[in-house]
């Protein structure tokens, strides 16, 4: 086999994937059988059946989003993605903590919620319900899973992709199967447009709440884009691989939440969207009446593979992301360390993969109901981290975007457009977890949602005046400093 040279200059090897890849490994991240059955009754419960109506709007600012991470990658395809944007767009500070920070704390709440979702399916297929209902033995096993991915991702992305096609298709099958048998039910409701009607929704309040979780159920799309280095022609298919990963999701997303609205309704009992009960796992408790129980099983292990496959491509897209940090001295040296045979950063990969485990089992002695208010979270770094990069690429091209219509759409209005929305839902998301009542846990009078995500924010502003003192030449706004030479590469 032929190896291509490396001209990332981080180790990385070219050329490992193509556009069908990239848009498994996006898909793949996204986890479209895991985030539809723990985010649907979440949507159902605020805005009954107008929940495609919030999957669609939802999909706008992300779609929105999308454009600005295409342009940007053609002009920068560094695996550094919103870290080495938002450095040359705003400086080192913003940079290091909306590009570094948000995200790769975003992805690491994200994993231990995934490795427990996946260790809790996994014990129940096997049918060891006992075990899959305490946490301690969830947390053993998720530990298990997180150690086995983790060595998967650090063989390198050919090996990744090749699993991730599987599972990729084990889940798509399935709730494509899961959708035709709920629709043609007896008794199932005849779908309606009314259904997509936004302006249906019944205040600002809830409609922003939904559109928040629905940027959960989206997320994840981007991880692909920190392959950009390692895939062919590099400054345009990642971008290409981005917009058609959003695409065929909102499709399959409204696709499920029709079908599952005709049969079960948004009733508060039984089967119903609107039953509280359900709310963290809506397919569970819809599969069986739908697929009868041996089929129920399949979908319960499309679940399963689904939060698995999600949880390999955080394993990957967060150790290059610390990689190109470390690379461009904001991070220490052993992140950009890559493996000699394996190409991977090695380094990077088997630490993500130990922190997420030991936030798993931080977050399991402190509740065990903690997987609502971590997505709830997400949502909310979700919204910074996004919208900071859609304005760095409006920012960016600000003096070249009168050159074409095309520059001013796409790398203007569209951009600006959807990062005003994100950092809007954030505002928005941020005043509502100030009321304790806010997600399902609460310590001392302080919602358990604010504590994830406003504290991860707070966090991060102490962890960057420890790296400024850390890393000075960095941090330094010198022409001579590594981020003046980072934020002037294009000149």
């Amino acid at each position: 086999m032929t190896t291509l040279p490396d001209e990332t200059g981080k180790g990385l090897r070219r050329g490992s994937l193509g556009l069908l890849a990239s848009v498994a490994l996006g898909l793949s991240s996204v986890a479209p059988a895991y985030s539809i059955t723990v985010t649907l009754g979440f949507v159902a419960l605020v805005v009954g059946d107008l929940a495609p109506a919030a999957l669609l709007l939802g999909f706008v600012p992300i779609l929105l989003t999308a454009f600005a991470f295409r342009e940007l990658n053609r002009e920068m395809p560094d695996c550094g993605t919103t870290f080495v944007w938002n450095t040359r767009a705003f400086g080192p500070g913003p940079g290091w903590l909306a590009g570094g920070w948000v995200p790769q704390t975003a992805t690491l709440v994200a994993m231990a919620a995934l490795a427990q979702v996946s260790a809790g399916y996994l014990l129940g297929l096997l049918g060891l319900d006992g075990a899959a209902g305490n946490t301690a033995a969830v947390t053993a096993v998720a530990v298990l899973l997180l150690a086995a991915l983790t060595a998967v991702a650090r063989r390198g992305l050919r090996v990744a992709a090749g699993v991730q096609y599987v599972l990729l298709g084990l889940q798509l099958l399935a709730l494509v199967g899961f959708g035709v048998a709920a629709l043609a039910r007896p008794g199932a409701a005849t779908p309606s447009l009314s259904w997509l009607n936004p302006l249906a929704v019944d205040g600002f309040g809830p409609f922003a709440q939904a559109v928040l979780l629905c940027l959960y159920i989206y997320w994840g799309w981007d991880a692909l884009i920190t392959t950009n280095e390692e895939t062919r022609d590099s400054d345009r298919v990642p971008g290409q691989a981005a917009v058609v990963s959003t695409l065929v999701l909102l499709g399959t997303y409204l696709f499920v939440a029709f079908a599952a609205l005709s049969f079960a309704g948004t009733g508060t009992t039984g089967t119903g969207l609107g039953n509280p009960d359900n709310a963290t796992d809506v397919l569970a408790s819809l599969a069986p009446p739908v697929l009868g129980p041996a089929l129920a099983k399949v979908m319960e292990l499309a679940v399963c593979v689904s939060a698995a496959s999600a949880l390999l491509t955080c394993l990957v897209s967060s150790a290059r992301g610390t990689l190109s940090m470390a690379t461009h001295g904001a991070l220490p040296a052993a992140f950009a360390r890559v493996h000699p045979r394996h190409r991977t950063p090695a380094f990077g990969t088997v630490f993500f993969g130990s922190a997420a485990a030991v936030l798993l089992a931080v977050l399991s002695l402190v509740s065990r109901h903690f997987l609502g208010d971590a997505i709830l979270c997400i949502g909310l770094l979700i919204a910074c981290y996004y919208g900071t990069t859609a304005l760095a690429c409006v920012w960016y091209f600000r003096k070249r975007l009168l050159e074409s219509p095309r520059a001013l759409l796409l790398r203007g209005v569209l951009p600006l457009t959807g990062g005003l929305l994100m950092l809007a839902a954030f505002a928005r998301s941020a005043y509502d977890m100030g009321d304790p009542a806010y997600g399902s846990t609460s310590f001392h009078g302080v919602g358990g949602v604010f504590l994830l995500g406003t504290g991860s924010l707070a966090a991060g502003g102490f962890a960057l005046l420890a790296a400024r003192a850390r890393y000075p030449r960095f941090f330094r706004t010198g022409r001579g400093s590594v981020a003046a030479r980072l934020v002037t590469a294009e000149d």
